[in-house]
């Protein structure tokens, strides 16, 4: 599974385009996910996003993805759970202080992020993670907040 972390990092600029084309085709199936509600498509969405981000990414499904502003390095694999930035504890040779086989989930981000169109971006504090959405789909949840969003716009 590392191997295949290090391989997403490593081409994070290739999958950042890959969602940035995935993404408008989520948000074109709205009225179908409405259609459907949302609350059904839950359990199958959420089965085949984490097998595709658990593969790619060794994606913890925190519920809150994180991914694009982090080099394709998801921090909730950092064993403290630590979601912006690295401990005090990396190792001179980059590794985890708690796992020392393990790079650094955020030595790994750092290299990811700078190949990606917003270097900026892994600079966002990110929110703490709410277990409430924990093995739930950030993709529905990305498409439904939008059009929430929108509506609440459109509203005011």
């Amino acid at each position: 599974m590392n191997k295949i972390r290090q391989w997403s990092v490593t081409h994070s600029r290739k999958l950042e385009g890959l969602y940035h084309n995935f993404e408008p085709l989520l948000m074109k199936l709205h009225p179908l996910f409405k259609k459907l509600g949302y609350g059904r498509l839950e359990k199958p969405v959420r089965v085949v996003e984490k097998a595709i981000k658990g593969l790619m990414f060794d994606c913890q499904m925190c519920g809150k993805c994180a991914l694009g502003s982090t080099g394709m390095s998801c921090p909730m694999n950092c064993p403290k759970s630590i979601r912006n930035g690295p401990c005090g504890g990396v190792r001179l040779n980059g590794n985890c202080e708690i796992k020392p086989e393990m790079r650094c989930v955020w030595v790994e981000a750092w290299r990811g992020s700078q190949q990606m169109r917003d270097t900026a971006a892994i600079q966002q504090v990110q929110i703490p993670v709410n277990h409430l959405l924990k093995d739930s789909s950030s993709w529905l949840r990305v498409v439904r907040e939008d059009f929430a969003a929108r509506d609440n716009e459109a509203a005011q």
